[in-house]
């Protein structure tokens, strides 16, 4: 380490320009890299509800669906819309009533189950087929073209539409998500460092960081808006303890040397040796969710592992030649640190640690409850304000035709006239369902076949598959449309064993079994491979166990207010930010543990050792906490979109939990159960006899 220390600050220039350099690939993989907006892209290829979509698309050439609500328009008018729609690029087909009989027939002649279907008052409902799947950009563009030439009166539904807005809201919030972290952050940098220009220069090497593993993102060919819209975020709040210990490392080496290279030769291998086991734990956690069966875990874990990669070697390459670079700035521009000395709350602390098990004992059951019984949605229609077109949309289909989802069924095109209206006949006697409608169902008695149009017969039915829209009156992801599933599957099973019912409903029923599944399997793969990597690090049996407990209490709090307050988070988020706390929180846990080891080891009582621990770590963690804080906390107020809102509100308050946790919480544990510590670290089992007996 001390020979790439040395290298490192002998060509720092040529570092700087290579770094710079790297930056123009990385642009040219980041302008690369397509983003996925739909959630359900990442369920996994052998469900049957992919696989019905992709026979629908085979067989229908139909991918995406939406329902469009026409308001205040007269039939001649609606039809000139239905033309229009129709010749939109990537539409397929649009079904309204004039599919059924001439438009020349008034709809009020209709069987009333067909005029019902299409009409309520001074609203008209018509069906959209895509040619494309329901994320891809050809489908976004017709959405939107279809809201360009239908205007104020039409409102277009479905998961592309919702798609469409969300892309166009996260385009336009991105940047601004950027700004205000980086200008939160350095503002609390420049407040609690001792230095008004070096948070300039953590955030120019960090900022590199971020470009490259945006850059190299293009190598995983898409990444979710999730991960785009939080990954600058997350990296510059995780990485940023990094760069806060290379320069208070640095600083002290400046005090014993003259030399400034040689003081951060020395501070580059200090910060190795720290930084390597804190990193670890959080690159542990975030390849965690990389096992999830929800595959957005995969790439959530696989952007923010490596961006935690890229941010630990842009700390010991990039960081030290810009603050060798900036050197003479840097010293004309200190400054007194906004934190007082800790020596009366380190010894506050160290002296009643009873106390504080007590505030543990006292919140761990409350803390678990809320954390165990908290509230998730998975309609991800609820992410979006208000006022946007989806959301007015949907509500306009609930509050006109009282359709809260539409639900696609694929049965045997062998299945007879007979056996497929007795089954459409028990589909609709389903509660909550408000009409089925098929070929079979147009075929009845109510209308000849020979006056069934050709163009019906092809939407409708395949060579091999019978398409069938079940309107639904239950929301997508409410325990009733989940029922209602289970429901309609079992009937379309006893008719058609290899039928399959499709659409974003059972799409999102299929996401919420895997996604509960999956948050025990990250959790415990998450802890156990923490458990190790700590129990490495700091060479004891009993530590990990001691962090691990101290760290899981800290996210119970955090991921059990919700509860108390009675706010629903996004499915997703307890996933990922008990993954990402974890993994941050272990780096202040260490960074207190190990200098409470080194001064129990060197002969020091253990409440004094905790006094002298907590007062040069608390700064640190304090620091690090508050970047970490700032720089997700104006996002997490900022956001519109409801996901990347409650996941930075959740990480900015559980920056905060884990700091208190560290400093009040863990001390406490150590001093209780000091003993038990020291017969089982390795360290002290390694100390003459002699010592071990002072330190007994």
């Amino acid at each position: 380490m001390t020979k790439i220390s040395q290298f490192i600050v002998k060509f720092k220039i040529p570092i700087l320009i290579l770094a710079v350099l790297l930056m123009i690939p990385s642009v040219a993989g980041m302008a690369n890299t397509r983003i996925n907006y739909d959630m359900l892209n990442y369920l996994p290829s052998n469900l049957e509800t992919i696989q019905g979509q992709d026979i629908l698309l085979d067989e229908f050439g139909k991918g995406a669906f939406s329902l469009i609500i026409v308001d205040g328009m007269d039939a001649k008018n609606v039809a000139v819309i239905e033309k229009k729609i129709e010749a939109v690029e990537s539409v397929d087909s649009v079904v309204w009533y004039d599919d059924i009989a001439d438009i020349s027939v008034p709809m009020k002649l209709l069987p009333s189950k067909y005029y019902n279907a299409f009409n309520n008052g001074s609203a008209t409902l018509m069906a959209v087929f895509f040619q494309t799947s329901t994320s891809e950009e050809a489908t976004m563009r017709a959405i939107s073209q279809i809201r360009a030439i239908t205007g104020r009166q039409c409102f277009v539904t479905g998961l592309s539409a919702l798609v469409t807005d969300l892309k166009a809201l996260c385009e336009k919030e991105e940047p601004i998500y950027v700004a205000i972290a980086v200008t939160l952050a350095c503002a609390a940098m420049m407040l609690l460092l001792d230095s008004w220009i070096a948070p300039l220069i953590f955030l120019l090497s960090i900022g590199m960081a971020i470009l490259y593993n945006f850059g190299t993102n293009i190598f995983v060919g898409e990444i979710s808006y999730i991960t785009k819209a939080l990954s600058a975020v997350m990296q510059l709040a995780v990485t940023m303890d990094y760069s806060i210990f290379l320069w208070h490392s640095y600083c002290e080496e400046k005090d014993k040397y003259s030399d400034h290279r040689q003081a951060m030769a020395l501070a580059i291998t200090n910060t190795m040796r720290s930084v390597a086991g804190s990193s670890l734990t959080t690159v542990a956690g975030f390849i965690a969710l990389c096992f999830m069966t929800f595959k957005l875990g995969l790439d959530i874990g696989i952007v923010m592992a490596k961006g935690v990669v890229l941010g630990v070697v842009s700390c010991v390459t990039i960081l030290p030649a810009l603050i060798l670079l900036f050197d003479k700035p840097l010293a004309k521009t200190m400054h007194k640190p906004l934190l007082p000395p800790m020596e009366r709350l380190s010894r506050l602390i160290a002296r009643r640690p009873w106390v504080f098990l007590i505030v543990f004992a006292v919140l761990i059951a409350p803390a678990y409850y809320g954390y165990s019984h908290s509230n998730v949605y998975y309609d991800l229609g609820n992410a979006l304000p208000k006022g946007i077109d989806y959301v007015i949309a949907n509500s306009k289909l609930k509050d006109n035709f009282n359709i809260g989802s539409t639900h696609l069924a694929l049965v045997d095109s062998k299945l007879s006239q007979k056996d497929t209206n007795e089954m459409i006949q028990q589909l609709n006697a389903v509660p909550g369902v408000k009409q089925t409608l098929g070929l079979d169902s147009v075929m009845g008695a109510d209308v000849p076949e020979k006056i069934v149009p050709q163009t019906v017969k092809k939407l409708l039915q395949s060579d091999k598959h019978k398409l069938l829209l079940i309107n639904s009156n239950y929301q997508v992801a409410s325990d009733e449309v989940n029922s209602q599933i289970d429901a309609l599957n079992k009937i379309l099973k006893s008719y058609d064993k290899g039928s399959m019912l499709i659409g974003e409903a059972p799409c999102t029923k299929d996401m919420i079994r895997l996604t509960s599944h999956d948050f025990e399997v990250v959790n415990i793969i998450s802890i156990v491979a923490i458990f190790i990597i700590i129990a490495v690090v700091l060479k004891s049996a009993s530590l990990p166990v001691v962090l691990l407990v101290v760290i899981e209490f800290a996210i119970f709090i955090n991921l059990g207010i919700p509860y108390y307050t009675k706010l629903s988070l996004p499915f997703i988020a307890p996933i990922c930010i008990s993954t990402i706390q974890l993994g941050s929180t272990v780096d202040y846990a260490i960074l207190l543990t190990n200098r409470y080891i080194k001064e129990r080891f060197s002969g020091l009582a253990k409440h004094e050792a905790a006094v002298v621990a907590l007062n040069a770590s608390i700064p640190s963690i304090i620091v690090s906490a508050c970047g970490f804080f700032a720089a997700t906390v104006g996002v997490a107020f900022y956001s519109n979109i409801d996901i990347i809102s409650s996941m930075c509100k959740l990480m900015a308050r559980g920056a905060i939990v884990s700091l208190l946790s560290v400093i009040f919480i863990l001390p406490a544990f150590f001093m209780v159960f000091d003993k038990a510590i020291c017969k089982t670290t390795w360290l002290y089992n390694k100390l003459p006899k002699a010592q071990r007996l002072q330190a007994e």
